[in-house]
């Protein structure tokens, strides 16, 4: 499955989506992934879809951010460029949930693991050594930081673990649910209709949230206000979250 990337005039980034695209154990592992999550242990999907939603939101997101003069931490800290704070939020997307092929129980440091054997090959002919090096070890910390209570330290990690929240639309919660259950993770996670980043009036980034029923605070409270709490970039993001139209009923009977 194509990420699908607007890249611009980023000529790595470029390079990068399109090795992704073509690079076949990585989209196996994305395949693999959701064997383990979706066919083994009944929860939601963390595969493909997941992967082309969560790297054009930490994209996106990143783009704003440095609209509103945020520096990216490879540019401050390695005296690289913007974009190749773009490869490395792409990147970092592209391979945080691939531990799941081991199991959804650690997979966040699996990842890691398996990232580190791939990277070699995603970035090849595309940086010179060192700066191979740099944009491994920064991808490296994005996925691991995406943890929801691990703290990143820089501004491409924070980004991604947002951007991971963010996939909460039409039941596509990050919470992980069983499919089918009637627990108040499913239930909320159907509630939430629309997600949408625009420029905020408090503060410079605005996540609005269209829900159909007041059940989607849930996951709004209980993951997103966590991830964003735990990110380092609270202070530029404001949540508004309301019903769209008439409150919907989503439970007909529950019964123990």
């Amino acid at each position: 499955m194509p990420l699908n990337i607007p890249v611009k005039q980023n000529k790595k980034l470029e390079a990068v989506v399109q090795r992704i695209d073509e690079h076949v154990t990585l989209n196996t592992y994305w395949y693999c992934s959701n064997i383990t999550a979706i066919d083994r242990m009944g929860i939601n999907d963390h595969g493909p879809v997941h992967i082309r939603i969560v790297a054009n939101l930490a994209l996106k997101l990143l783009r704003m951010l440095i609209e509103v003069g945020v520096q990216p931490s490879v540019e401050k800290d390695h005296k690289l460029t913007k974009d190749d704070a773009e490869v490395i939020v792409v990147l970092a997307a592209a391979l945080h949930d691939i531990g799941h092929i081991v199991h959804r129980v650690n997979h966040e440091p699996f990842s890691v693991a398996l990232a580190a054997t791939l990277l070699p090959d995603l970035l090849k002919d595309i940086y010179a050594e060192r700066e191979r090096a740099i944009i491994t070890s920064e991808v490296l910390h994005a996925i691991y930081a995406h943890e929801t209570h691990i703290e990143p330290l820089t501004v491409e990690a924070g980004v991604l673990k947002i951007a991971d929240a963010l996939d909460m639309e039409e039941g596509r919660a990050r919470i992980p649910f069983k499919a089918g259950s009637l627990t108040i993770h499913a239930v909320s996670a159907s509630a939430i209709e629309d997600v949408q980043l625009r420029k905020g009036e408090k503060r410079p980034i605005c996540i609005e949230i269209k829900m159909a029923n007041s059940a989607g605070i849930f996951q709004i409270d209980n993951l997103l206000k966590e991830k964003l709490k735990h990110s380092g970039l609270s202070e530029y993001f404001e949540i508004r979250a309301e019903i769209a139209g008439e409150e919907k009923k989503l439970v007909e009977r529950y019964e123990l």
